[in-house]
């Protein structure tokens, strides 16, 4: 969960968004080392009083800017796209659930179990119990099984929406009248919370997600009592 003081990324708690930390890391790493190369090129053209007027057109220079760039972005690249192919990727999901955004709350659909569909609504700041995050908070949790692969399709009735939790890596617009698929695997059981990231009106900031991991077992039990 990200607090008051928190400046990186929240813990990851899934497969994906421990891919996705490590690739900013990795980018980090080499904005660090271009922002400190061209500082000290820059430190020393300023206090350098000496000119070689070999290198004002040099072609060597321009061929060794050009080219170390491209590798560079190729550094980038690479892993962003095989990044972007995870992210679209579902394999063989082990459950599908509907999350349907409407203004301005969620309902979900566990399109594998009949009759198993419930809205999902803000807890009133006045309601929340002590230790429940305030704005966070909501009366249905959308439970699904830890270390299961869950495929999640997101749409709307309105407006446009966005199902969205950091700490899974997982955000997709909720468009009306379209089916977006996205996939998901938590790795460890527990709450995790997210928000609507697309501005649908006046209630946009009061529409929050609340996901629970469970084991497979009060999973299933779970289900049964829904039905």
């Amino acid at each position: 969960m990200a607090l008051w003081n928190s400046l990186g990324f929240q813990n990851g708690a899934s497969p994906l968004m421990e891919q996705l930390i490590f690739f900013h890391d990795h980018t980090m790493v080499i904005l660090v080392l271009i922002v400190t190369l061209v500082g000290y090129m820059l430190a020393s053209v300023l206090f350098n009083l000496f000119i070689n007027r070999s290198l004002l057109e040099s072609q060597n220079i321009e061929v060794v800017w050009t080219v170390l760039p491209a590798v560079i972005l190729l550094f980038v690249a690479l892993p962003s796209l095989r990044l972007l192919y995870l992210l679209d990727e579902v394999n063989q999901p082990s459950l599908t659930v509907k999350a349907v955004g409407h203004q301005w709350y969620w309902s979900y659909e566990y399109s594998d179990f009949m009759n198993v569909e419930f809205s999902s609504y803000m807890v009133p700041e006045s309601d929340n119990l002590p230790g429940d995050f305030r704005l966070l908070e909501t009366d249905n949790h959308t439970v699904v099984p830890t270390g299961g692969q869950v495929r999640l399709l997101g749409t709307s009735v309105d407006v446009i929406h966005s199902w969205t939790i950091p700490a899974l890596g997982v955000k997709a617009d909720a468009i009306p009248g379209r089916l977006n698929q996205m996939s998901l695997m938590v790795s460890r059981p527990g709450l995790f919370y997210g928000q609507c990231s697309e501005i649908c009106g006046a209630n946009h900031s009061f529409m929050p997600i609340t996901l629970e991991s469970v084991s497979f077992s009060a999973f299933v039990a779970w289900v049964n009592s829904e039905v």
